[in-house]
């Protein structure tokens, strides 16, 4: 019985957060959809400004049980700005909760606001949130051979012409590293053997289309661009090796105690153009985020493992800028659910909204 309790208290865990944060969904994209109508004759940039402000006050909600709610320990290293950039962040990708170390950096800068995504096309039927990313500036992108360059710098210009910040977020390595997937980890070495680049252990060969289709289109635009490699602490088996990071499910059941984050700001200036020039520079960019996870988890010295070269800032999340946010979309949907004609709303808006949502992205994204 007492085993039954403990399996239960953890999965309350996640199952609460999990609630919430789907639950008030409906409410959000009701929001945004009022909004969205009435902007609708009005200049785009007072759409975007009203635009960021909502999805900064949905995501410093996640942010509450993501950073607040779990109590995970952030550690920074190397050097992020304090002032927000127009920036690419190009990072190594291993879970889920990938998305999410982009927000607690981005919030870092008073810049929450303004992350936007290359995301793989399948994640354009998400209910509600498929449509919603691609109207704040997300970018869905097909793989190799389907990959749509034209539409990618169209959409990218557009933005760039409206004005909109970007604090565009791109996986270059296009799937997750999973130590127990070694079919792909196989097939990553044998393409970068194939192509003669240096064979990576703890990262994938990164794929160069999106990124250079991001720079061409952004460098008289961008500030820099952030090199993040991120390593879970506590993804390790019984043996010392490697195993597969955390799912967003088990991070919030407080599985993961500290997360490094190790940041390079690197100046537009030093980033080849050509594109098989910066296809080079992107893979000597993996390269050092390998060695700084072979460092973390495989140095030979206990002292130096599960910590990145150098020093670390331990970064806490006030609640100032996560609770209130919790309370307005909380509260908002408690009150929709309230009433009949409320919940009746709820329920169309997750139906309705999600139908007209996969259709409009089948035809624009």
């Amino acid at each position: 019985m007492l085993l039954s309790l403990v399996l239960h208290m953890h999965s309350v865990r996640c199952v609460l957060p999990a609630a919430v944060l789907l639950g008030s969904a409906p409410t959000y994209v009701l929001a945004w959809g009022a909004w969205r109508l009435l902007s609708a004759l009005l200049p785009s940039r007072f759409y975007q400004a009203v635009d960021d402000r909502l999805y900064c006050v949905y995501q410093s909600m996640v942010l509450f049980f993501f950073e607040n709610y779990t109590g995970v320990q952030i550690l920074l290293y190397g050097d992020l700005p304090k002032n927000k950039e127009n920036i690419i962040y190009l990072a190594n990708h291993q879970s889920t909760v990938d998305w999410i170390i982009a927000d607690i950096l981005a919030v870092r800068q008073n810049a929450l606001g303004h992350v936007r995504y290359v995301l793989k096309d399948g994640l354009k039927w998400l209910p509600l949130y498929g449509c919603y990313f691609s109207q704040h500036g997300g970018i869905y992108v097909k793989r190799s051979a389907k990959f749509n360059e034209n539409q990618m710098r169209k959409k990218l210009q557009r933005y760039i012409s409206a004005g909109t910040p970007m604090y565009l977020v791109i996986f270059p390595e296009g799937t997750r590293y999973n130590p127990e997937l070694t079919k792909v980890i196989s097939a990553s070495q044998a393409f970068a053997a194939q192509e003669g680049l240096p064979i990576l252990k703890h990262v994938l060969t990164p794929r160069i289309k999106a990124t250079h289709v991001a720079f061409d289109s952004m460098k008289d635009y961008l500030d820099a661009v952030y090199d993040v490699t991120v390593a879970f602490e506590g993804s390790v088996d019984d043996k010392g090796q490697r195993k597969e990071a955390p799912s967003m499910a088990e991070f919030l059941c407080k599985e993961c105690p500290k997360i490094h984050i190790h940041i390079d700001r690197i100046d537009k200036k030093n980033i080849p153009e050509e594109q098989v020039s910066m296809k080079r520079w992107l893979h000597e960019r993996f390269e050092i985020k390998d060695k700084l996870l072979i460092e973390f988890y495989d140095s030979p010295d206990p002292e130096r493992r599960n910590k990145f070269p150098g020093e670390s800032v331990n970064s806490k999340l006030s609640l100032k800028k996560t609770l209130p946010s919790f309370l307005i979309l909380s509260g908002l949907t408690a009150g929709l659910l309230m009433t009949e004609a409320g919940r009746k709303l709820y329920v169309k808006t997750w139906i309705y909204g999600t139908l007209i949502g996969c259709l409009w992205v089948s035809i624009k994204a």
